[in-house]
């Protein structure tokens, strides 16, 4: 198992050093993608649902969406009905870089399954996905035995 978690990593570190790049000239980090991409996805959406969705911890969401908020690409609102929630809000300056985000996560998609035949790029996918389960699964029990 210390091989695929090893493997993992790696692809993870190889994707961020990928994105960065990438990035640079829009002027956001590689950890901050996901969450214009979320955030436009879910207008309004709160921190703690934001935290849950992404499987983030809340206060590097709180630290990702200040960073965000200070760069102009979300505004933070209080909720009506809860003044002690925030809720996010994609600017259009989000919205501007979204496409160019879908690009390089495609591109990104596109240069791992390079040479892969389509059998097993689909037996990749389901892998993944039943490794993502799985993860949940026991992140979800280990936070619930933590509480």
């Amino acid at each position: 198992m210390a091989t695929i978690m090893r493997t993992l990593g790696e692809v993870w570190r190889c994707a961020n050093l990928y994105r960065m790049e990438e990035y640079e000239a829009l002027g956001i980090g590689s950890y901050q993608d996901s969450y214009i991409v979320d955030i436009c996805a879910h207008p309004g959406i709160t921190q703690e649902q934001l935290s849950k969705i992404m499987y983030v911890h809340k206060s590097n969401v709180a630290r990702q969406v200040s960073a965000l908020e200070e760069k102009g690409f979300v505004e933070r609102r209080a909720d009506p009905s809860d003044r002690r929630n925030l809720l996010v809000y994609p600017t259009e300056k989000a919205f501007a870089v979204l496409g160019k985000i879908r690009a390089v996560h495609a591109q990104w998609r596109e240069s791992l399954m390079e040479g892969f035949s389509e059998e097993e790029r689909l037996a990749v996918g389901s892998y993944l996905e039943r490794l993502a389960e799985n993860a949940k699964k026991a992140a979800g029990r280990k936070g619930e035995a933590q509480k």
